[in-house]
């Protein structure tokens, strides 16, 4: 009986483990979107003035911010920190592409311009961008950094007021996503078709 209890006892606390304490396998620092959401077929307008579609960015790991044209603080700590996240993660940098989202028509401080050759930025309607993305509860859509799938899904929202600390769990989501996606998604857009 004692050798029976002995081989029975990894069984009978698994079933316990599982059924009973159910533990969190959670990992991730950012939020998981469920359902998923797809790419709005949403205009969008260039600094430059060209016109984009929103599903046209489609093909590539996103990282979204959203923030007026006049980009407070928050905004320039987001811009600076999805910049720092991209470029941490060395050679898997061209797989990610740091997208800032405009809901407004108000002028981009030419200060700014520099720092952002590498962003894809546009104006897009602030009504469609709001039914698309949406906050956690009590904040603003201007508070979170959005990461969007190749396939165009948006999958997951860092937490609010992000700052260096959280930027360096978030960075570690990211490369989770990419080593995750290795097999199947590469650089540049048309990977993911």
């Amino acid at each position: 009986m004692a050798v029976f209890l002995v081989c029975a006892a990894p069984v009978l606390a698994s079933y316990v483990s599982y059924y009973l304490v159910r533990p969190e396998g959670r990992r991730n620092f950012g939020e998981l979107i469920e359902p998923q959401r797809p790419l709005p077929d949403l205009p969008g307008v260039s600094l430059t003035g060209q016109r984009i579609n929103l599903q046209a960015l489609e093909g590539q790991w996103l990282l979204i911010s959203v923030a007026s044209g006049v980009c407070d603080e928050l905004c320039n700590r987001h811009l600076y920190l999805q910049r720092q996240m991209r470029e941490g993660l060395g050679k898997d940098k061209d797989r990610l592409d740091w997208v800032w989202l405009i809901p407004d028509d108000a002028q981009v401080p030419t200060s700014l311009l520099p720092a952002l050759k590498e962003a894809t930025v546009l104006r897009v309607p602030p009504a469609g961008l709001s039914d698309w993305l949406t906050p956690a509860k009590g904040h603003q859509l201007a508070e979170h950094l959005y990461v969007v799938d190749p396939m165009g899904h948006w999958m997951m929202r860092f937490p609010a007021a992000l700052d260096v600390s959280g930027a360096a769990s978030a960075k570690r989501d990211l490369d989770r996503l990419l080593r995750a996606s290795a097999s199947w998604d590469q650089p540049g857009r048309e990977a993911a078709r």
